[in-house]
């Protein structure tokens, strides 16, 4: 396996942040969400990134490696168009599922919104690999997954993390992207010790390392990406920084962005990190060999196809979503709290994120937004993306009237508003600019939105 090219020190790039992270002293790389990026109108901010010599690595977030079903060929183009546009080294997704149910299992096909945890076992390990050579033969630059965080365990694993990783990149030559804060996570909230998942990885197949903060809440720690980087993380980082010298580190941060001067003492910190672990690596000197601990047991060569494994992955993928999104049965095996904090933060994250995609609807719905959307989220499951999302939730509300759970919608003027900013997104095409009702949809929702706003 070829040793990943060195990156340096990073941070996320988002639009919000996006000329902090110009002024930032130090960065030598960046990372941009796949899905937020269009490769022929690339933001300004990234084009003069480049033009400095920033190395900018493409992160996808939707591909669902982890699930049943094979990765989707026009998923993988646009990966690859990325990559391509920006002038990558290489490309990184996630080992985890996003989507389940459809032909497999002929059941409705179901979004989760959010990166949900493959089972531990060989069915899935025999999936994953598959579809990591699927992804890796479509991909024109290297390909690195992450480890993601998780609320809830599957029953019935058969390996730990680093056994589940050390024989996915053994099996396949996928380098890995190690996120530190999700060992964190893990930690907390399924008993899982760091420095054992550190010990089984093979270091050798690190490409970078990603830093975030977040939050705990009654004993579930949520891996927000919107608040400072805690010292257990750092430790971690200096454990896995005195084992092996990282490629190249990255601060992520999605929401509530600090101040620049925040940000860049977490990279401070960061840096601080990685250096004590570089002093506690020198001043050990341990050989190579002696840096990873002997490999786990070999699992069964794959067969010639994973589609059994696919099958069985796919039931029971199936059934997990269909609880957390959809209200079934809690599959067994599973714990039944655990199972309730994620749904109710998968309801949580799809209104927060339909309303960034369609501001509109929280200034139209006011504070009744939040309410009315994580209740419909709770006996409707998200089947397409999150523009989808908010369309079939503002069909929703005007469908069910004055019910009562809709609080605001059923003022007239409310409803006049939300079914002015439907109109104008349902349809195929915009409203013939002949008609004197047609004007541009833009302005109509302002004046439409400002009304309600004054009438209120």
């Amino acid at each position: 396996m070829a040793r990943p090219g060195a990156l340096g020190a990073g941070i996320g790039w988002r639009p919000e942040i996006a000329d902090a992270v110009e002024r930032m002293p130090g960065i030598d790389w960046v990372e941009a969400v796949s899905e937020n990026v269009c490769p022929g109108h690339l933001p300004d901010s990234l084009l003069r990134l480049r033009e400095r010599g920033v190395t900018v690595v493409p992160h996808g977030v939707s591909l669902g490696l982890g699930g049943a079903d094979r990765p989707d060929p026009q998923r993988l183009t646009a990966l690859a168009e990325r990559a391509e546009a920006l002038g990558s080294p290489l490309v990184t997704e996630h080992i985890a599922f996003v989507r389940a149910g459809g032909p497999l299992t002929t059941s409705p096909r179901l979004e989760a919104g959010h990166l949900l945890p493959v089972p531990r076992t060989r069915d899935a390990l025999d999936v994953l690999c598959e579809n990591i050579r699927i992804a890796q033969d479509a991909l024109p630059v290297p390909l690195a997954v992450e480890n993601i965080a998780a609320l809830i365990a599957w029953p019935g694993e058969e390996m730990t993390e680093g056994q589940f990783l050390y024989d996915l990149a053994d099996r396949t030559g996928v380098r890995l992207l190690i996120d530190v804060a999700n060992l964190h996570t893990n930690h907390v909230n399924r008993g899982e010790d760091p420095a054992d998942a550190l010990s089984e990885l093979p270091l050798e197949a690190i490409a970078y390392v990603h830093v975030a903060g977040g939050v705990e809440r009654d004993g579930v720690w949520h891996d927000s990406h919107a608040h400072p980087v805690p010292p257990p993380v750092l430790t971690i980082l200096t454990d896995l920084a005195s084992r092996v010298a990282p490629p190249g580190v990255l601060l992520e941060r999605d929401e509530n962005f600090p101040d620049p001067a925040e940000l860049e003492g977490e990279l401070t910190a960061i840096r601080a990190a990685v250096e004590r672990g570089r002093r506690s690596r020198k001043a050990t000197a341990r050989p190579a060999a002696a840096q990873t601990t002997t490999p786990p047991t070999p699992t069964p060569s794959p067969n010639a196809s994973a589609a059994p494994s696919r099958q069985r992955l796919a039931v029971a993928q199936a059934a997990l979503l269909s609880a957390l999104v959809g209200g079934t049965p809690v599959p067994e095996g599973f714990d039944r709290v655990r199972i309730g904090v994620q749904a109710r933060a998968l309801a949580a994250k799809r209104a927060d994120v339909v309303g960034k995609i369609a501001p509109e609807l929280p200034v139209i719905l006011g504070e009744s937004y939040r309410t009315a959307f994580v209740g419909y989220a709770q006996g409707h499951p998200m089947t397409g993306g999150y523009r989808r999302d908010a369309l079939d939730f503002a069909e929703h509300l005007l469908r069910a009237g004055d019910t009562g759970e809709m609080g605001h919608v059923g003022d007239p003027a409310v409803r006049g508003a939300l079914r002015e900013w439907w109109l104008d997104r349902s349809g195929p095409a915009p409203r013939s600019p002949r008609s004197p009702r047609s004007e541009r949809p833009a302005a109509r929702l302002a004046r439409a939105t400002r009304r309600v706003l004054l009438g209120r």
